[in-house]
């Protein structure tokens, strides 16, 4: 009988990203820490920030109250300086946070919008979309297309190009935007392409996930991050679940996937599927980072280069 073959070895991180998991776990666990979960996580992820990312350049940023069914909607408007009333492209962009955390204000997604609205020439619109658990599905996916709707509409008074528009998010916020985008198809809604980064692509049972890297990332498995957000039948759907919908006749996509991320799984799934139904797509697999590493700037090359690769996306794909 041959001999079981031996457990994988932890991988091998940058010790930028080594540091960066020390500080977040004494952080969690510092008794300096708000006791309310949402504002926990952000005062954890603001302080991280603070000593890995970089400070970003200045874009001019407003803020905007939508009316909607559900009440006003906050959403930031990030322009590139030294454009003036110039007509630029739009970046639509869906924040991180398992669907349950993540505020427009917080370090890493003003330094997110702000360096790419300066590198890329465009106007960054960022999002406040409702989170779970007190706002379950369909709340953030009615704002995501309530925001599309108002880009669109407004694009004149914006300075915005309405057939020069991209949508995006990071981690569920992929989600979110691969949603919203198989919307905009189905209704007539013209979008120039996505952006989907480090994407959460399938919650239903069985989805693809790569359980070694879970623990590494902080991340229990995909049923903790589905409950509260979305209910298992709504799971099998594609509005919460975008790799089972239809693929075909979505905008050029470009999808960017961390080696050791559990997520990892789905993001190339759905590459391969999208390839399958004929839509234009390109994919990278960035070697050595891990779900959130990418705001890791002050250090780590491979977050530098992660910046460039989405401000190159942004620029191919608004022409």
């Amino acid at each position: 009988m041959p001999s079981p073959a031996p457990p994988p070895s932890a991988p091998t991180l940058h010790p930028v990203i080594e540091a960066w998991l020390t500080r977040s776990a004494e952080l969690a666990a510092s008794p300096e820490a708000p006791p309310d979960e949402r504002e926990h996580a952000r005062w954890v992820s603001d302080a991280l920030f603070t000593e890995f990312g970089v400070a970003p350049p200045a874009a001019r940023r407003t803020t905007h109250e939508v009316p909607t069914d559900r009440g006003l909607l906050r959403i930031d408007v990030y322009r590139p300086p030294g454009r003036g009333a110039d007509v630029v492209p739009a970046y639509l962009v869906l924040h991180g946070g398992a669907f349950r955390f993540g505020h427009p204000d917080e370090l890493v997604n003003v330094a997110f919008c702000s360096a790419r609205a300066v590198d890329a020439g465009v106007a960054v619109v960022c999002v406040d979309y409702a989170l779970a658990p007190e706002n379950p599905h369909p709340a953030a996916t009615l704002d995501a297309r309530d925001a599309l709707r108002w880009l669109v509409e407004r694009a004149r008074d914006l300075a915005i190009d309405p057939d020069r528009i991209v949508v995006g998010g990071v981690s569920a916020g992929g989600a979110l935007a691969a949603g919203l985008c198989a919307w905009a198809r189905d209704h007539g809604v013209a979008v120039r392409g996505q952006l989907l980064e480090v994407p959460v692509v399938d919650l239903s049972p069985g989805a693809p996930w790569l359980d070694e890297h879970a623990a590494l990332n902080g991340l229990g498995d995909l049923e903790t991050i589905r409950e509260g957000y979305a209910t298992p039948d709504e799971a099998l759907t594609a509005e919460v679940s975008p790799l089972r919908g239809d693929l075909a006749g979505l905008p050029p996509t470009h999808v960017m996937t961390a080696e050791l991320d559990p997520l990892r799984a789905g993001g190339e799934e759905l590459v391969r599927r999208l390839r399958a139904a004929g839509t234009e797509v390109t994919a990278t697999r960035h070697l050595g980072e891990v779900h959130a590493s990418q705001a890791l700037l002050r250090g780590w090359r491979g977050a530098r280069l992660w910046h460039r690769e989405v401000v190159a996306v942004l620029r191919d794909l608004v022409g």
